[in-house]
């Protein structure tokens, strides 16, 4: 049984899922990889993405930060990864970043 500072890898898990963020089926895709990782990451991590509208959206952009010291420090990283890229880009439509999971 471990012990009382023993860490559990959070490897695999989707953690905290405020909302299941589009995917392009291509697995080469920068938000996909970054999703995967993401998903794969063994400790406190984050997802961000602006939404997806079929009716107004022709790209996503996202950010993540992978293996954080806490999940409000990778939230909070995550943001400024996705902001830093929708402000790269210059991108005004699509919606804003939000944190679509973190752990």
């Amino acid at each position: 049984m471990p012990g009382v500072g023993a860490a559990v890898s959070l490897a695999g898990s989707k953690g905290d899922v405020r909302f299941y963020p589009y995917l392009p089926p291509s697995p080469d895709r920068p938000c996909t990889k970054a999703y995967k990782a993401y998903v794969a990451a063994s400790g406190h991590s984050a997802y961000a993405t602006t939404p997806y509208s079929r009716v107004r959206s022709l790209y996503i952009i996202c950010g993540s930060r992978l293996n954080a010291p806490s999940q409000k420090a990778a939230e909070d990283l995550a943001m400024k990864s996705c902001k830093a890229t929708r402000s790269y880009y210059k991108v005004t439509t699509g919606g804003g970043c939000e944190i679509a999971a973190s752990k």
